[in-house]
C-alpha cells in the first residue's frame, strides 16, 4: 500500500480526507444496508444475482472500510465500478437527467460518488487511516521529502 502513495500527508490534508471518508462511508453504509439484507434479490428477478451481491458488498462493506481507511485503493476502485454500473444499467437507460427535477431520478449522486472514489484513488486515505497505520510511513515520508527540497542541487 505504501508504494501507491509515496507522498506524505499533512495534518490538515489527512483531516480533510478523514472527514470525506467518514461522510461518504456513512452514506454508503446507509445505501448498502437495505441491499445487504437481500443481497441477491434487491433489484428483483430481472437483474443478475452476482451483480446485485457485488453492489451490496461494495456499498455496505466498502462504506465501513472507507470510514476505517482500510484497503482504500481496492475499496475506492470497487465503489467506482459500482457507480459506473449504477449509471450504465439504471440511470442512463431510464433517461435520468444529471439533476432531478420534480422528484424524478438522476445520475448526479452516482457521478459525484464516482468522482470522490477517483479522488481517493489518486490521493489515498490520509494519515488518519488503518492503511497508514498498517502500511504507511506517514510523517517520516513528508519530512524527508521536505528536507530533500531544501538541499542544494549537485552540480
Amino acid at each position: 500500500m505504501n508504494r501507491l502513495y509515496r507522498q506524505g500527508w499533512t495534518g490538515w490534508q489527512s483531516f480533510g480526507l478523514l472527514v470525506l471518508r467518514v461522510v461518504v462511508g456513512t452514506a454508503f453504509i446507509l445505501h448498502g444496508w437495505p441491499k445487504i439484507q437481500n443481497p441477491t434479490s434487491w433489484m428483483g428477478d430481472g437483474a443478475h444475482q452476482i451483480l446485485q451481491l457485488a453492489a451490496a458488498v461494495a456499498e455496505f462493506g466498502g462504506g465501513i472500510a472507507l470510514i476505517l481507511g482500510f484497503l482504500t485503493p481496492l475499496v475506492a476502485a470497487a465503489i467506482a465500478v459500482n457507480m459506473v454500473f449504477a449509471m450504465g444499467l439504471v440511470h442512463f437507460p431510464k433517461g435520468d437527467p444529471f439533476v432531478a427535477r420534480g422528484g424524478g431520478g438522476s445520475y448526479e449522486l452516482a457521478l459525484v460518488y464516482f468522482a470522490v472514489m477517483l479522488g481517493l484513488l489518486a490521493t489515498g486515505p490520509g494519515r488518519f487511516s488503518l492503511d497508514a497505520a498498517l502500511w504507511g510511513r506517514g510523517r517520516e515520508v513528508a519530512v524527508g521529502e521536505r528536507e530533500a527540497w531544501r538541499k542544494p542541487a549537485a552540480a
